[in-house]
């Protein structure tokens, strides 16, 4: 299906135009972090709301033929602007919130289109480092304008470097995973975004979180899948739904690795 962003003048467009907007609206904010808790318990900072508010005028300016989903519009908002089989940008503003409250610097900013169901374009800005990954539908991946391959220096699990979400799995996996890990170490940066990318750009070669919102993973889960990476739920489902529920997620730079991978995790639920 052709799509008005295969087009390079419009994807340049498109990436100049975030990356410009998280470096003035999320950036500068970084060193003077104002926030308040939502409802839920979780986060809210002015970066949030800034970044939203200038990303969505923007990409209403320049492609108003697209609805939009932003983590901070209401729940009935976001239901609705998914289904419209059109098209529907999906935003976090700041994925990894608490990070940023907290001056850690790991945190991004995650954009993807959806049109008719399918994630057609993604992309995922690390503004501390100005790293830019990014994806195409069927037109591969990329990490500043450079092709991204999802390679791992390891074949065996034993080897590899994991990134875990404990606190959103299942306990006897949790359990397992500290007692008993299948890997050689472990990490968890606070960025379901950043956590997909960095498994693309092979930087951890194995990751599984339990709970995860469309707008934290649907750009994240394009990128890794241009870049040749493998992914499903726990449940062995494909991890993009284009629904407003959480999922889970399991993945790995390569197919050999995602096999003993879900081997090991399906043994120990």
């Amino acid at each position: 299906m052709f799509h008005p962003f295969a087009l390079t003048q419009n994807w340049k467009a498109l990436k100049d135009g975030v990356r410009q907007i998280a470096q003035e609206e999320v950036l500068t904010r970084f060193k003077q972090v104002d926030f308040t808790r939502k409802e839920d318990g979780s986060l809210l900072t002015e970066a949030d709301t800034a970044m939203q508010n200038a990303c969505q005028a923007f990409l209403h300016d320049n492609w108003p033929e697209f609805r939009f989903l932003g983590e901070e519009s209401t729940e009935a908002e976001q239901i609705e602007a998914l289904g419209d089989k059109r098209g529907c940008w999906i935003l976090d503003p700041v994925d990894g919130t608490s990070n940023f409250a907290s001056h850690l610097p790991v945190y991004s900013i995650s954009l993807a289109l959806v049109v008719n169901g399918d994630i057609v374009l993604g992309m995922v800005y690390d503004p501390d480092r100005d790293e830019l990954f990014a994806a195409r539908k069927e037109l591969g991946a990329e990490l500043n304008d450079r092709p991204l391959n999802a390679l791992s220096p390891h074949d065996q699990l034993n080897r590899c470097i994991s990134l875990v979400d404990f606190k959103r799995l299942p306990a006897q996996m949790a359990t397992s995973l500290a007692l008993n890990a299948p890997y050689a170490s472990q990490r968890s940066i606070g960025s379901v975004a950043l956590d997909w990318c960095w498994i693309a750009a092979g930087r951890a070669q194995v990751y599984v979180h339990g709970a995860q919102n469309i707008w934290d993973y649907a750009a994240g889960w394009l990128i890794l899948n241009e870049a040749g990476g493998q992914s499903a739920t726990l449940d062995q489902e494909a991890v993009m739904q284009p629904r407003v529920v959480k999922r889970s997620a399991v993945a790995a730079t390569t197919a050999s690795l995602f096999t003993q991978w879900q081997d090991w995790l399906q043994r120990n639920v």
